[in-house]
């Protein structure tokens, strides 16, 4: 079984693996280029990252076909560190982060996924999305009008060459076509090679150069911490959505471990710390990548360019590459969000609505998916909390009031839970029928033990029925109804 699994990871799909991933290596080069210069490092320093950590990904990798590398999330978290301490103190924090990253595979919270709602994703996608499209603003910006027709072209290669062939990725077709036509016109646009010098080396084994001591920790821990979470999330997100996009399943926690390993080779190679690209990923799934192969060819073909064929790739117009990324990006957006606005509830669209925002305001994933977890939480619990209701019956003969609770009592519906009473009823015996109901936690245990201490002030006898196993424990455990020493606390003393 195992065997039949990694045969068709490797060899289920080698021709478009093969092709995706050239396609996927060409459109990495500027990025990594991109996203060096942003945290204020040599080129080769990002382009070494994302060999190592493709490469790395494609064996270790909890995703097939899932594409990681330098990224710009991870190069803003770098700013600070690289211009404060430099980058042999990046170099450490690599390092770091990688052994981060594995722990956190091993206390497996890649789960924590099932917390992060669909419109949460939803948000993400479309901020992610447009993203993309703003950072290829630049190139399309005070530019002669060449840039544009290039671009245009591309676009219109990428989008009509697959009625014609659906064999070789039209995304590569448009590269290749856009170069030459540059280099027979003798064009004079912004190529690859503007962004910045090509490294003429192949990386080597390099230990950072940093004093191994308690003051080394305290200044790379903070950044450590914080590369190792956000990579993690945007890893796991990335992996949700290639799930959707490939019908098939992962493995969230050996895909931080393997983001983990992925880091602490990239370190030890003169690489900065990185994490799976949606943007790649979604270029590599639409060119035909579906197995590790395709990672593992982009990587080592990026290799193969930068260091063998830079004279060539340095020539690559950046509006080839821009088109290319303007059809990721309309291939990202889920534009079906659009019309779910008229038809998912306020709170659902809201929600996902917050998350577009803080991403673009931010520029930020991490912030933004959690601004949208949090508010789905508190959503999800107020309308929970909705949902709880004491319906009541008097019997007169015995003189006896019947509440039966319905529903989920915890922090949101607590109040509403006492409220629900008529202390003030002249009674002698109340039964708190708790079958259909549930208590969560200590405040909803606090609401239980401040009724049924309010009806024995008002003369009632108290009778707790049906509470099932769960809310008994944590009703014995926490609750000071029947604990006389402890019930003046409850009221405050009154």
């Amino acid at each position: 079984m195992l065997l039949s699994s990694t045969r068709k990871d490797w060899f289920g799909n080698v021709r478009g693996d093969v092709l995706a991933g050239l396609v996927v290596a060409l459109a990495l080069i500027p990025e990594a280029i991109a996203f060096s210069i942003i945290a204020g490092v040599d080129p080769k320093v990002g382009l070494y990252a994302s060999f190592c950590m493709a490469v790395i990904i494609a064996f270790t990798g909890g995703r097939p076909g899932m594409i990681s590398a330098a990224t710009g999330a991870m190069a803003l978290l770098m700013v600070t560190l690289v211009k404060e301490h430099g980058l042999q103190y990046l170099l450490a924090a690599t390092l770091l982060t990688g052994v981060l990253q594995i722990c956190i595979g091993y206390l497996r919270m890649g789960e924590l996924m099932r917390f992060v709602s669909r419109s949460v994703v939803t948000g993400f996608v479309n901020a992610l999305a447009i993203l993309i499209f703003m950072a290829q603003l630049p190139e399309l910006t005070n530019v002669t009008w060449h840039v544009y027709a290039m671009t245009v072209a591309g676009l219109g290669i990428i989008y009509l060459f697959p009625l014609i062939n659906k064999t070789i990725p039209s995304p590569l077709v448009t590269i290749v076509v856009l170069t030459g036509v540059s280099l027979v016109l003798g064009l004079d646009i912004r190529t690859v090679g503007d962004l910045g010098d090509l490294p003429d080396t192949l990386p080597v084994f390099l230990w950072p150069d940093v004093p191994l001591n308690l003051e080394t920790l305290k200044i790379i821990f903070p950044y450590a911490f914080a590369l190792a979470m956000v990579g993690i999330l945007e890893s796991l997100m990335t992996a949700t959505i290639v799930d959707d996009l490939t019908d098939t399943p992962s493995d969230k926690n050996r895909e931080c471990k393997a983001q983990g390993v992925a880091n602490i080779g990239s370190g030890l190679l003169g690489g900065m710390a990185g994490c799976a690209m949606i943007g790649q990923s979604v270029i590599n799934v639409k060119s035909g990548g579906r197995g590790r192969l395709s990672t593992l060819v982009a990587g080592v073909v990026l290799l193969i360019m930068v260091v063998f064929l830079n004279p060539w790739v340095s020539q690559i117009p950046m509006a080839a590459l821009v088109s290319v990324m303007i059809m990721v990006s309309i291939g990202t957006f889920n534009w079906g969000s659009f019309k779910d606005l008229k038809q998912y509830p306020l709170s659902t669209n809201i929600v996902m609505i917050v998350t577009v925002v803080v991403v673009v305001w931010t520029h930020n994933l991490a912030y933004g998916v959690f601004a949208g977890v949090l508010l789905a939480a508190l959503f999800f619990a107020n309308k929970v909390g909705h949902f709880m209701y004491v319906a009541s019956e008097l019997d007169e003969q015995t003189d006896t009031r019947r509440y039966s609770v319905v529903g989920q009592v915890f922090f949101t519906s607590s109040e509403k839970f006492v409220a629900s009473f008529d202390f003030k009823e002249a009674v002698d015996h109340v039964v708190i029928d708790l079958t259909r109901a549930h208590f969560w936690d200590i405040t909803a245990v606090g609401a239980l033990d401040k009724a049924v201490i309010k009806f024995r002030r008002e003369g009632a006898q108290v009778e707790i029925i049906g509470l099932n196993e769960a809310s008994e424990t944590i009703v014995d455990r926490f609750g000071v109804h029947d604990k006389p020493e402890e019930i003046d606390k409850v009221l405050g003393g009154h």
